[in-house]
């Protein structure tokens, strides 16, 4: 069984702790590696040398940084198949699902080759007499990353490779239950010429976190994962003066007006819904109808499609659903899916008795659908991370405007409709970072910017694009005079102006 080591200043580390995380592979239950979890010390030797390779890096130009992240993104492309293997081997999900990861995850990798145009600053002119005045961006210094299980590409891809092409050095902290591909990417950087202690990872838990949020050298942190645990990021991290991005739960709508394509938004709840067994803080987990024969019409085609899902392990062929993630995951879906029933929504497919032949220890069900959902109730209050999709029926479309602004979170919705100006009023109106007009999953390419309102972001700037180089750097703003030779003027002590 191979045991999966620390990444520190460009190679593989043992660290000095001796405890060990297990990683399964969720279609068989079977353990496939072990990971090595960092104690305070293991942190500290990666802030160490990343501290230590801040100062010549930052002052590497910008187009030698740029030409590094053209390298990368080759490697990546290159080493695509082996990537999304581990992905499948640890996460589930399949192997094009997993293709797909690693694709939006290159695509930031790509915004990061133009980092030279990206990092230019303003220049005036003359704004008095003799006086011109500029700005530049320089980097944070000493940056983290703590990533979630459900996008083991993506998310690692999102952070690193922008922080330090804006000349910072980075820690990054994967998920401990599947770090393999996190740590072949950094292993892959390395080798595209990202110089020693520029780039490191530690795999981890808990200690490892506050290790990192605690840590005087760490200049910032940037966070993906549940509601609870980024608020608990952002408190932490700013508590010791970090700057913070901590990107948090979601529970996404979806609302059907009466004049959408039925067929296209149930093939749109589908792929929203069930894509990568639910596990994506994109998914759509509610959908609102607006009406009762839209909600009927819905459910009439729904219920087929789901019941006709290709599941099995993600490197099957044909397959469109694999497991979830963890025993644990499965074990709290099914609670939650009891729940639902009890509190009174119709239970119209249901996932807890599918078995997968040949798997019958791996972590599978089927899709599932709820109707009449109402909300007070857990299934659709909670984020249940997995395969379970919520239809509330919603009487016109002002009650289903004002559904989505009272849920708690804000991270994503859609509307499906002809009418433009239903469409309209909606984006403008709704509470919500990420919108979407008959796009189901309005995940904003590489070089717009990705984050959610209200409970799902806690931080001021989003992620990549040019929000995610606003918080990889700050600010300088510098006015400066060359005076004439021999000329005096005196001094004064009223405020200056440029009068």
């Amino acid at each position: 069984m191979k045991t999966l080591d620390h990444w520190i200043g460009g190679k593989f580390a043992t660290g000095s702790s001796d405890r060990k995380g297990r990683v399964f592979n969720p279609a068989t239950g079977e353990q496939v590696a072990e990971a090595r979890l960092a104690n305070v010390a293991d942190v500290n030797a990666a802030v160490a040398v990343a501290k230590a390779a801040l100062p010549e890096w930052s002052a590497t130009p910008p187009l030698r940084r740029a030409r590094i992240m053209f390298r990368f993104n080759e490697l990546i492309l290159a080493n695509e198949q082996e990537l999304a293997e581990m992905i499948t081997n640890e996460h589930g999900k399949t192997i094009e699902d997993a293709k797909g990861d690693i694709l939006r995850g290159r695509e930031v990798v790509e915004f990061a080759c133009g980092i030279p145009h990206l990092l230019r600053g303003d220049f005036t002119e003359d704004v008095g007499t003799g006086v011109d005045a500029y700005s530049i961006r320089q980097p944070v210094g000493v940056c983290a990353g703590i990533t979630p299980f459900n996008f083991p590409a993506m998310i690692p891809l999102w952070m690193f490779p922008l922080s330090i092409a804006c000349g910072n050095t980075f820690i990054l902290k994967p998920s401990e239950r599947d770090p393999s591909c996190p740590l072949r990417l950094v292993e892959l950087a390395h080798e595209a010429g990202v110089p020693e202690g520029v780039v490191n990872m530690v795999n981890g838990d808990k200690e490892a976190v506050d290790a990192i949020l605690t840590h005087a050298d760490i200049d910032a942190v940037s966070f993906v994962g549940s509601t609870p645990v980024a608020q608990y990021i952002y408190s932490t991290a700013a508590e010791h003066g970090k700057r913070v991005q901590a990107l948090g739960g979601a529970k996404n709508h979806m609302v059907v007006m009466p004049d959408a394509d039925m067929e296209q938004a149930a093939d749109a709840l589908i792929s929203a819904g069930y894509g990568s067994a639910g596990q994506r803080c994109m998914a759509v987990s509610v959908a609102v109808a607006v009406g009762d024969d839209t909600a009927d019409a819905l459910v009439e085609k729904l219920t087929p499609k789901i019941q006709e899902l290709k599941i099995g392990p993600g490197n099957g062929d044909d397959i469109e659903m694999g497991p979830v993630v963890t025993k644990q995951a499965q074990e709290r879906i099914f609670s939650l899916i009891d729940q639902g029933e009890k509190d009174g929504a119709t239970l119209v497919v249901d996932g807890r008795g599918f078995k997968m032949q040949g798997y019958e220890n791996g972590y599978f069900m089927g899709g599932t659908l709820f109707d009449n959902v109402t909300e007070d109730m857990s299934i659709y209050r909670e984020e249940i991370f997995g395969p379970v999709l919520s239809l509330v029926r919603s009487q016109d479309y002002e009650d289903a405007v004002d559904l989505v602004n009272r849920n708690e979170y804000g991270n994503g919705t859609a509307i499906f409709t002809r009418d433009g100006d239903a469409a309209r009023d909606f984006a403008e109106r709704v509470q919500i970072g990420m919108v979407g007009v008959n796009v189901p999953i309005p995940v904003p390419v590489a070089y717009h910017s990705f984050g959610g309102w209200k409970r799902s972001l806690f931080g001021d700037m989003h992620m990549h694009g040019m929000e995610g180089v606003r918080f990889y750097t700050r600010q300088k703003a510098i006015t400066s005079r060359w005076p004439k030779s021999g000329v005096r003027e005196g001094h004064s002590l009223t405020m200056p102006t440029m009068q």
